[in-house]
Formats: C-alpha cells, structure tokens, sequence
C-alpha cells in the first residue's frame, strides 16, 4: 500500500476544523481568546460560564474586564510585557491569581498563554482553570496544618512544663535525700561525738565524787577542792556541748527568731569579758578594748545573739590558747556597722583546714584531746548570718587566730 503524500484533502482538513471546535466547545476548562490590545474576541461555553456571563456578552471586553480592580494595572503591564516576547507559559508563578466574575465576586485561578498569529494578526489563548474547590482544600489543609501546630505547641509546652516539674520534683527528692544523708550524717556523728564527750567528763566527775567523799573524811580540803574544781570543769563542758546540740536544734527547726532591740554594745562587750575571766584557765587574760570614739555607742540588734557570738568565740579561745596567754576583744562603730574582733594567742587553724572552718562536727587535726563537738563556730556562723552580718577570720598555725565580725548597726 503506497504512502499518501502531498497537501490535505479538504475533507482532512475539515475534519480537523471540527474537532478543534469540539474541543474549543466542549473543553472543561474556559478559553479565552484575546488579541494584542487585550480585547476578547472569542470564549468557549465553560470559559463564559466561569465568569458568569453569555459568550456573546464577553465578546468585545477587555481581559482586564475580569481582573480584580486592585490588579488590573499591573496585569496591563504584564501583557504588554507578554507582547514584546510572546511564548507560551504559565501565569503568576509562586502567586495566587484572582478572577472576578459578571456579579463582581472574586475566584482563584490558574492560567495559561499560548500565542499565535493567523492572517488577521497576533493572538492569545487564554486557558482558564477554577481552582475554587483546590484553593479551599488547600486553605484547610494549611488551617489544619496550623492548628495540628498549634496543638503540637501547646502539647509541648504541657510536656515542657510537665518535665520542669519533674525535674522540680527530681530536685526536691535529690535536696530531701542529700538532707535525709546529711541528718543520717549528723546522728552518727553525735553518736560518736556524745560517747566520746560525755564520757570522759561523766568518768571524772564519778571518779572525783569517790575521791572528795574520802578526803572529806580525812579533812585534807586542799585535795579535796581540787576534786570539786575538776567536777564543776567537768559540768560546764557537758553544759557546753548541750547547749551546742540545743542551738544547733533551734536552728535547723527555724526557731532562733531575731529581735532587735537599742542597748549599748561596749557595755554588753564588757560585761561578756569580765564574766568569761571567771572560767579562763590559770594565767590566762581576757581584755576588752573599745576602739570607738563616737559619743554613742548605741545599737539596734538581737543582743542574745550579739552574746552568744561573743561567748561561743571566746571560750575557744579560752579552749585552744595555752595558761597564761592573752584573749583580746575590740569592738568598732561607725555610722552604719559593728566590727567586733576577738584575738588569742592558741594552736592556730592548719592552712589546709581553713576552708572547714564552719562545717558542722568538723574538728582541726592539731585539736589533739582539747574537748568539743565541732559544733561552735558553725552555729556561730549561722547566728551571724541570722543577724545580716559576716565573719571572716586569720590565723596561723601556733601563733593565734582573730575572728572578724561585721554586723549592721541598726537591724
């Protein structure tokens, strides 16, 4: 069978005419054609159906008839600018194209170009799709989108405060337990502590008992005041680490309440002095000395703590200073702070342990048999602090140790 060639028959090219007007007719999708100037010189069924019109009625506008007034300037811009270099693509890329319909409401679209010339001149298809029923997909889509974020958001900041509050909790715990270590640390300590303190005082006391009750039967007074010298020593040390055990109870429980009152500080310093010179070993000297030249010498603090900072730091010094040594007090006023200063001549503090200093139960290493809780000047720090003040201090090592501390004036 030989291959036909050469021009279409007129048939042929008939048929061709009528299947593009089929498809023209009878496409889903709205043709517009339009020449250079932007005039419409043919629509399609579905193309004036889009926009709400009659075929006929559209013929003879003007594309930017059925653009949004807000974009019709620029879409004249847009196809003079198509005109200049015509080829066929798609419009607006990257953004949301609007077509407005007879009855001015407005639809999403998307458009395509196609030009192309005949005998009459320069034209261009315009093939319009709704996208109205996608548009409103896609607007749920992004609204679910935002609203499974927001959710996610609110979900995480739920478990974000969910996990700040174990992590509050975790805390809590690891602060109840370190406390619960520390407490279980403490009772052992005071086990330890208290068979080791008040057992030697206890033996000295019932050994010196049996002795005075014998010399007292030989009338040998000497000996026998020496016994009950040893027997008052002995209580006042078990009175002391009582009283140590009692403050540091208080404490904890949150029972030591401040109560500021006016006294007159040298005074108090004084009278702490000359009563301390009553249980100061043989020879040893306590003095005070006040450095403050201001008329008054008055100030507003708790005096019972005042006293019991001064008490507790004098008899160590007492306790670590050797017989016939010196324990010097200074106090000094100025209009807004109280330095209290409290010097002796003892064993001194290890440089290595100096960083121990306030620890609870901590006992220096060149402490030897010298008798004490390693309570005191852990509850004397506290006591200061209660008082808004601190306490700082020097020393060396067989030389002494000065005791700074700075307290408000007026509480």
């Amino acid at each position: 069978m030989k291959k036909k060639t050469g021009a279409l028959s007129t048939i042929e090219e008939m048929d061709i005419l009528h299947q593009s007007e089929a498809l023209f007719l009878f496409a889903t999708e709205g043709i517009l054609i339009a020449d250079t100037q932007g005039k419409i010189i043919r629509v399609n069924p579905s193309g004036a159906a889009m926009f709400g019109y009659e075929p006929e009625e559209l013929e003879d506008l003007m594309i930017e008839d059925l653009v949004p007034a807000r974009f019709r300037k620029v879409h004249v811009e847009h196809r003079k600018g198509f005109n200049e270099h015509p080829h066929a693509r798609s419009m607006g890329g990257g953004m949301d194209l609007y077509a407005k319909r007879k009855d001015g409401s407005e639809f999403p679209v998307e458009i395509s170009l196609s030009p192309y010339r005949n005998s009459k001149g320069a034209y261009v298809i315009a093939f319009v799709i709704d996208i109205t029923v996608r548009k409103k997909s896609e607007d749920r889509l992004v609204s679910y989108k935002n609203e499974l974020e927001i959710e996610v958001e609110e979900r995480t900041l739920v478990l974000k405060e969910a996990i700040q509050k174990l992590e509050k909790t975790k805390d809590e715990l690891d602060r109840a337990l370190k406390r619960e270590q520390e407490v279980n640390l403490m009772k052992s300590r005071f086990i330890s502590i208290a068979s080791h303190e008040f057992r030697t005082p206890l033996a000295t006391v019932l050994s010196s008992l049996s002795l005075v009750e014998k010399y007292g039967d030989l009338a040998e007074n000497e000996k026998r005041d020496k016994h009950i010298n040893r027997i008052k020593s002995s209580v006042r040390n078990l009175t002391e680490i009582l009283n140590d055990f009692l403050s540091l109870n208080k404490l904890e429980e949150g029972k030591v309440v401040v109560t500021p009152e006016t006294f007159v500080v040298n005074d108090l310093l004084d009278e702490i002095s000359q009563q301390m010179q009553g249980i100061a070993k043989k020879g040893q000297k306590i003095e005070y000395i006040c450095e403050t030249t201001q008329d008054s010498h008055a100030v507003r603090l708790d005096s019972k703590l005042v006293k019991n900072i001064v008490i507790n730091l004098i008899s160590n010094a007492i306790k670590f200073s050797p017989e016939n040594s010196s324990i010097v007090i200074k106090s000094q006023l100025s209009d807004k702070l109280l330095i209290i200063k409290i010097k002796d001549e003892g064993i001194g503090i290890p440089e290595a342990e100096k960083r121990h200093v306030f620890e609870r139960f901590y006992r220096m290493s060149n402490a030897g048999e010298i008798q004490g809780t390693g309570l005191g000047l852990s509850i004397v720090n506290q006591y200061v602090l209660l008082l808004k003040g601190k306490i700082e201090f020097t020393s060396e090592e067989k030389q002494g140790t000065e005791f700074i501390i700075t307290l408000p004036r007026y509480l």
